[in-house]
Parts: C-alpha cells; structure tokens; sequence
C-alpha cells in the first residue's frame, strides 16, 4: 500500500472537520468527550491550523484514498527555551488500521521536523500505547524516554525522541 502525507490547504478544512468528529467519537471511548447540542463534538483549535505559523495539518493517504490526519505544533519549552514538536492529534479511518498506514505516516512527519519529539498517549486507549511505544522504541531504539504524566483526560505517557532527517515543510 502506497502511504502519502499531504500538507493541508485551507480548502482542506471541511475535510478536518469530518475526520475529527470520527476521531473524537473514537476518543470518547478512553476520555470524556463533551458533545455540543448540536450532535457534533468540535474542535477548538482546527483554525489554528491555517493561522499560526508553528501549527501544521496533515492528510494521509493510502493509495491515494483518504486515510486520516496528523495535527502537529511546534512550541518553546518553557525553562529551557528548546523547539519541540508535538504530535497534537493522530487519526487513522478504522479501513486502513492494523496495514502499517499509521506507522509509516507517523515516520513521515516525525522526518520532515528534525529535533526534539513529542507524543503522549493516553494508557486507557489500550490500542495506541502499545502502538506508538512499538513504533517509537523502532524509530529511535534506546534513545527515547517514557514518563507518566496525568493530564485532565486521566494518566498519560509522553514519549520524547528526535526527528532525524533534514526534510523542510513547505506550507501552502
């Protein structure tokens, strides 16, 4: 299976906007996710996307067929100043899971931001920890750290590795 990333445009944005009430349907199973009285859940920081210079959007594609999305943002750290990028949202269509879509996306966008790494994963979603820590411990073996954080969505595990390659983003 071909697996691509394609940085979102602001036509693009309708597109999120589906995917993210699939995703947050699936995060409601591991967190408490308020829905609106509209039925949808939202997502307050999608238009953050297309403004904020340190926010960036991804589609993925499999064979060329939708598959999901990757929000990422880059932020200082506060204390030591270091550029980090995180990996805000991840979100593969249920069609496309358990085929290496996922895994090869992610190693994708982890290589076009080299540096300091962030992912956090929530322990009750039991199908992503072991997921991204298999994923991590094989893109960065040795070189990550794990730590238990508890977040407002319960108990958490940040991972924090380095992007290796020198690949640029380039915004549209």
């Amino acid at each position: 299976m071909d697996v691509t990333i394609k940085p979102a445009e602001k036509s693009d944005r309708g597109i999120f906007e589906n995917l993210l009430e699939l995703y947050l349907h699936d995060f409601s199973a591991f967190a408490p996710v308020e829905i609106r009285q509209d039925g949808h859940f939202g997502y307050p920081f999608l238009d953050k996307y297309w403004s904020d210079p340190d926010r960036f959007a991804f589609l993925i594609l499999a064979d060329a067929q939708l598959a999901g999305f990757a929000l990422v943002r880059q932020k200082n750290e506060l204390g030591s100043g270091t550029r980090t990028t995180d990996l805000a949202e991840f979100f593969v269509l249920r069609q496309f899971r358990r085929q290496q879509v996922g895994s090869r996306a992610a190693i994708m966008i982890w290589d076009l931001f080299p540096g300091p790494w962030q992912v956090r994963v929530l322990v009750s979603n039991r199908s992503a920890y072991p997921f991204w820590k298999k994923l991590i411990t094989a893109y960065s073996p040795d070189q990550f750290e794990e730590i238990k954080e508890t977040s407002s969505l319960g108990e958490t595990k940040q991972f924090s590795f380095e992007g290796k390659t020198d690949a640029k983003i380039h915004r549209r």
